[in-house]
């Protein structure tokens, strides 16, 4: 396994967010987490990128044992992470934002063709590469904080909530290219509110109640599980 969640436990200011939740992410594919807010899904995440420290439990990747290193260690260990809401720095240009997904790599000529390679896994970011990231649209935002999140060539990519706010056809648009991401050999852990959208892409579920895993197993079989279905999916 790329990824193995052993036990994790997360708390703000006593408060616990969630509890012992253990997961595993394979070499390939996509991984879901699905679940009401609060469930504990970003700071599942938070987790795994090293933004929260555990308070019990272990995170391994690639066999190495990862919580308590800092952020920048677990980037350079090759996580990536997209947060909620994109994050992209507004007064700064779209093709200065994805060189800082780059900062920590020191081989210049393969930021080059990982750039252009960005660029056309998304033309419109291309033709905007000069244009400051505030005055773009939501969906392009989504783009950029992705292929910001590519430029540091990780072995997995965490995304939260890439179709929040986005219209339908963004909505899709998002959604082929997190499918394409996958099969370029790079796994995905997709947390989404939008639950039908999240195992509609997935390969693997883990659902998350109140910061406990209440249920896991293969995305089309946790589509057809009746408390899936009727909790998450309103049939």
């Amino acid at each position: 396994m790329l990824l193995e969640v052993k036990g994790a436990s997360v708390a703000y200011n006593k408060v616990v967010a969630m509890r012992q939740v253990s997961m595993q992410v394979p070499e390939g594919g996509i991984v879901t987490i699905i679940g009401a807010n609060g469930a504990g899904k970003t700071s599942t995440l938070r987790a795994i990128s090293g933004l929260v420290r555990l308070f019990a439990g272990e995170i391994h990747f690639g066999g190495r044992r990862i919580d308590g290193l800092p952020p920048e260690k677990i980037v350079a260990a090759g996580i990536a992470h997209v947060p909620e809401g994109r994050r992209v720095f507004p007064q700064m240009t779209v093709e200065e934002n994805l060189r800082t997904g780059a900062f920590l790599r020191r081989d210049r000529q393969e930021i080059e063709t990982d750039l252009e390679k960005v660029f056309a896994r998304f033309p419109r970011l291309k033709e905007r590469r000069r244009q400051l990231a505030s005055t773009m649209s939501g969906g392009e935002q989504q783009m950029l904080a992705i292929g910001r999140a590519l430029m540091a060539k990780p072995r997995l990519l965490l995304l939260d909530e890439p179709s929040m706010g986005l219209a339908p056809v963004i909505v899709e648009e998002i959604a082929r290219i997190i499918k394409e991401i996958a099969a370029g050999g790079v796994p995905v852990i997709l947390v989404e509110q939008n639950a039908e959208l999240a195992l509609s892409l997935a390969d693997y579920a883990y659902v998350l109640e109140t910061g406990n895993l209440a249920l896991e197993g293969r995305a089309s079989e946790l589509h057809e599980n009746e408390h899936v279905r009727r909790a998450y999916l309103g049939i």
